[in-house]
């Protein structure tokens, strides 16, 4: 039975249970309360949200400084162009037509100067070859009759926008001119379907690209004069660091596989420089497609090389790929024995020792762009330890061999007993650490394909020969 009775304004109900006593139920708290807490609950969730979007937008204006400026060049570019409809002379010159260099700032202005330039040439070059042929085609559809005159310009656009579209689908077209053949297909569209009903066909065509071709110098001028991002810069670093990141990785994952449990933590740290390696390879097709735009800047000259720091990062990957499997030997279930790991021990920490010496080695030649008398020494003394890690897998002790002989073993202890079935030893002991000494293996087949690459693009791009005193100066 329940009972309900009145207390300080609340209602408090009482329920007798059948034996004999009795729960008081507590009444919830009411509806404005709880939609309080829950707004309240909302408005904390919101500003933790956007503080942390405020903290995360800090940081990448700290860490890459380029990337704010880049946004104030941006706003500079538009500011400029905007003045062709704030400034009275100017809109009087251009009319509505200006919007066109407003567009045109907006699309083409990109974070490198190489993308910038790539963006605006095929843009101003786009808009003048669909501009001319559409003023063309109107010519001809006009000498056609007015019967004829819509056919001839629908054919026209049905022939054109077909093939630029099938060349986009050629790769090395698409690499270079896909949005030159994108702004083609829109611009001979609009000159050809607008000058069916437009009089001044000629002069809309020139008001148009003449504000295009504003709108191109702006992006041109303010991305190359006011702290230019280059992309060959920008491909160069990022093959400098990969190779750091590849070197720091071998040297990790063969600490952390031979070291004990004590010092694995330090070494696992550089473990995972790898994945940046073999992540890299669209963003350096990116950089080098853009950097053949680009003028001479620094070191580079306008005819560098750049297809050859592709090729290097394409060896680069592969030895990443044995890495990532030498990676995978650390977390595997099944693991070699101590004594076994001791026998190869030594000869791999030095082969990953100079493995890792002749990758940074790499780094320092690209660096000061000078060729380095230390790198085929490195190379000698990393093919020298290959041929001992060689030899140590050939010279397994007996003991690890995958049967052994029990008569031959009661022999040696002077007693007389019957052979038994040979004692196998488990093949899965014996892989682990021989897979490990293989993957070294190749790993420093695949670094010397690396050297090759890096010496080609020496050769290439005509880096200056080792000094003579450098390489005087270790035998003072």
């Amino acid at each position: 039975m329940a009972k309900g009775n009145e207390f300080s304004g609340r209602l408090e109900w009482r329920i007798n249970v059948p034996d004999g006593t009795s729960k008081t139920l507590v009444p919830e708290s009411g509806i404005i309360q709880k939609s309080c807490r829950r707004l309240q609950d909302v408005v904390v969730g919101i500003t933790l949200r956007i503080w942390s979007f405020l903290h995360k937008a800090w940081e990448i204006g700290v860490n890459e400084p380029k990337k704010f400026f880049h946004c104030l060049k941006v706003g500079m570019a538009l500011s400029l162009v905007s003045l062709f409809y704030y400034m009275r002379p100017l809109y009087d010159g251009y009319g509505t037509n200006a919007i066109w260099a407003v567009m045109t700032v907006v699309v083409v202005f990109e974070y490198t100067v190489g993308a910038t330039l790539c963006k605006c040439v095929n843009r101003a070059m786009a808009t003048f070859l669909a501009g001319s042929l559409g003023i063309g085609v109107h010519w001809v559809a006009n000498q056609c009759g007015e019967n004829f005159e819509p056919i001839v310009l629908e054919l026209s656009v049905f022939l054109l926008a077909a093939a630029a579209t099938f060349f986009r689908f050629i790769p090395s077209v698409k690499a270079r001119f896909d949005y030159g053949l994108l702004i083609f297909i829109l611009t001979f569209s609009l000159v050809s379907v607008s000058g069916y009903r437009v009089d001044k066909l000629f002069e809309m065509a020139h008001q148009r690209l003449s504000t295009i071709a504003i709108g191109v110098s702006i992006c041109i001028i303010t991305s190359m004069l006011f702290c230019p991002v280059w992309a060959g810069q920008e491909l160069y670093s990022l093959i400098n660091r990969n190779l750091e990141k590849l070197a720091d990785s071998l040297d990790g994952c063969v600490a952390e596989y031979f070291t004990d449990d004590g010092t694995k933590e330090d070494s696992s740290k550089n473990l995972q420089g790898y994945k940046c390696v073999l992540n890299s390879k669209a963003t350096e097709e990116s950089m080098a497609n853009f950097a053949r735009w680009e003028p001479a800047h620094g070191s580079f000259n306008f005819r560098h090389p750049w297809k050859q720091y592709l090729k290097i990062g394409s060896s680069m990957r592969n030895c990443a790929y044995c890495i990532e499997t030498l990676n995978g030997c650390i977390s595997s279930e099944i693991q070699a024995p101590e004594s076994l790991k001791k026998h190869f021990n030594d000869v791999c920490m030095r082969l990953s020792s100079h493995s890792s010496n002749v990758l940074k080695e790499l780094g320092n030649t690209m660096k000061s762009m000078t060729k380095s008398s230390k790198t085929e020494s490195s190379v000698r003394e990393m093919n020298f330890t290959v041929e001992e890690l060689q030899s140590a897998l050939k010279s397994l002790p007996y003991q690890l061999a995958l049967f052994t002989s029990p008569a031959l073993e009661a022999s040696n202890n002077g007693k007389d007993e019957a052979p038994t079935e040979p004692s196998k030893v488990p093949l899965l002991e014996i892989l682990p650490v021989t897979t490990v000494a293989s993957l070294l293996i190749e790993i420093a087949a695949r670094i010397e394909g690396i050297v090759e690459e890096v010496d080609e693009l020496a050769n290439q791009a005509e880096f200056k020969p080792a000094s003579k005193k450098g390489s005087k100066e270790p035998a003072k």
